[in-house]
């Protein structure tokens, strides 16, 4: 039997050079993805932020990943500057991740005076900002997420009403006092709230309440 080596030598050098495109391509296709990555970086205020905030970066594929590719399963709630989804880390925290609507240059330059000033705050009973993804289109932000609803769903739903005691208001209308007291005297850009209501106040598992600043409040609609 007679064995064409050169049908074999030709078919290993498609093979090859097949393989050597396919590379070719990859490195292309991630080459050009980090250039886009980092033109929204720059563009979202990146390097600014690097300056003024250690507050914490995450990168895309993170919460894609966190997210569940931004799965409509973990929306949580809409409102008019974006959509809030739940996401677990990978250290298995629970997170509230907020994908903004697209920003002008002028609404750039607004949320990352907001980022950096809620950067700074730090207190128990206040919704926490736990970091921010820049290298996307619209600039993510990542804060704690609070398990139990607001405060306005615990007094209007019939079902929850009976879960909050007469001494459990008190004791949160105590603690959200405090809350405002330090947002309005302890922070380096006092923050004041006009429109404080029961819809801006969240409840953990432990029924310990977290004043939502402005930029959270897409959290926890009033209406789904």
């Amino acid at each position: 039997m007679v064995i064409d080596f050169t049908g074999i030598g030709t078919g290993m050098l498609l093979l090859i050079l097949l393989a050597v495109a396919f590379w070719l391509c990859r490195k292309y296709k991630n080459r050009r993805i980090c250039k886009l990555k980092q033109k929204f970086f720059v563009r979202n205020g990146g390097i600014l932020l690097e300056q003024q905030t250690s507050s914490g970066k995450f990168l895309i594929e993170e919460l894609e990943r966190a997210t569940d590719n931004f799965n409509e399963s973990r929306i949580l709630g809409r409102g008019g500057s974006g959509t809030v989804y739940k996401g677990m880390l990978p250290d298995g925290r629970i997170v509230a991740i907020k994908k903004s609507k697209l920003l002008d240059e002028t609404q750039i330059g607004q949320f990352i005076n907001k980022l950096v000033i809620l950067s700074e705050i730090k207190h128990r009973n206040i919704v926490q900002v736990m970091g921010c993804c820049l290298e996307t289109e619209v600039p993510l932000l990542v804060y704690e997420f609070v398990s139990r609803g607001t405060l306005s769903e615990h007094r209007h739903d019939i079902s929850l009403v009976s879960s909050i005691s007469g001494e459990d208001r008190l004791r949160i209308s105590k603690v959200i006092a405090g809350a405002l007291s330090y947002l309005h005297s302890s922070v380096s850009t006092p923050i004041f709230h006009r429109d404080i209501k029961s819809s801006n106040i969240l409840l953990d598992e432990n029924f310990k309440a977290k004043y939502q600043t402005l930029e959270f409040q897409d959290q926890y609609p009033t209406s789904k």
